[in-house]
């Protein structure tokens, strides 16, 4: 496994992790809107980052990156999306329908039980990728729901679909959103805004509490797909940690103890009783 702290000096704003820090600054993310849509926001409140969405039990859950409404109530959904996936079964992308899933799953939590249909909010989903979907070459797709017997009639349900591509060539966006789609790319910084967004990178990085969010969360992916890889071998048996799994939390543990982090925090990180962390700190001292 690529050494944690390497792996978190290396990240960029194509990182889910360090995207979500950055769009929680309400300056950037207000910025962003306002130079994409070309409107004022005078405000905006952050409904909850990263926020998970999921009806029902069976109902399939989806972890949303940063979701904003501004001061006349429209809602935002900002995502990063780096790798343009294909559903190996079926061999199609699956980013229409994702989008078409969020956009279904917002409104259910927009709206309350017992509420009338037409207190649904303006919504936008907004995908910002690193690939051109369409390959058309435009800065932005923009899709609303148009009547196919009469392209200029809309159905007027407020709710619009933005795939952002920052490899495009052609289009009317402004010199701020072509900046940072230049960021987005090669990292370069041409604007007081990219720098903005550079600065705080750069800040976030120096910032022990967020560096060791970055590790517990890296260790817990890395524990689900542990835990994932042993229910498909073991095939309905009853699943235990096998001996190589133990040594792998347990090289984890060693490596976050390096990085200075504390017992009880590895013990979550690696979900190792704290006994047997504290006897490994021990080993250690």
């Amino acid at each position: 496994m690529q050494d944690l702290a390497t792996k978190f000096a290396n990240l960029t704003i194509q990182s889910d992790f360090i995207f979500k820090k950055v769009m929680s600054r309400k300056r950037i993310c207000k910025h962003l809107l306002e130079e994409l849509l070309q409107i004022e926001i005078a405000d905006i409140n952050y409904l909850e980052a990263e926020k998970t969405l999921e009806p029902e039990y069976t109902s399939r859950g989806i972890r949303l990156d940063i979701i904003v409404a501004d001061d006349k109530n429209t809602h935002y959904n900002l995502e990063m999306q780096v790798k343009n996936n294909k559903n190996p079964d079926t061999d199609t992308y699956v980013l229409p329908k994702r989008s078409r899933y969020y956009q279904a799953l917002l409104d259910i939590d927009l709206l309350q039980k017992g509420q009338p249909y037409d207190l649904l909010p303006p919504t936008f989903i907004i995908f910002i990728c690193v690939f051109d979907f369409f390959e058309q070459g435009n800065y932005v797709y923009t899709f609303k729901k148009r009547c196919l017997e009469n392209l200029e009639l809309e159905l007027p349900d407020e709710a619009t679909t933005m795939l952002l591509n920052t490899k495009g060539t052609h289009g009317d966006i402004s010199k701020d959103i072509k900046s940072f789609y230049d960021y987005v790319n090669n990292h370069i910084v041409t604007t007081d805004f990219t720098k903005q967004i550079d600065d705080e990178i750069s800040y976030l990085k120096l910032d022990t509490k967020v560096r060791r969010e970055f590790m517990l969360m890296e260790a817990r992916l890395l524990d689900e797909r542990r835990e994932g890889k042993a229910e498909g071998i073991a095939e309905g048996k009853e699943i235990g940690l096998t001996e190589g799994e133990a040594k792998e939390k347990l090289a984890t543990a060693k490596r976050l103890f390096s990085m200075g982090l504390s017992v009880q925090d590895i013990a979550k990180a690696t979900s190792l009783p704290i006994e047997q962390v504290e006897a490994l700190q021990a080993e250690q001292a």
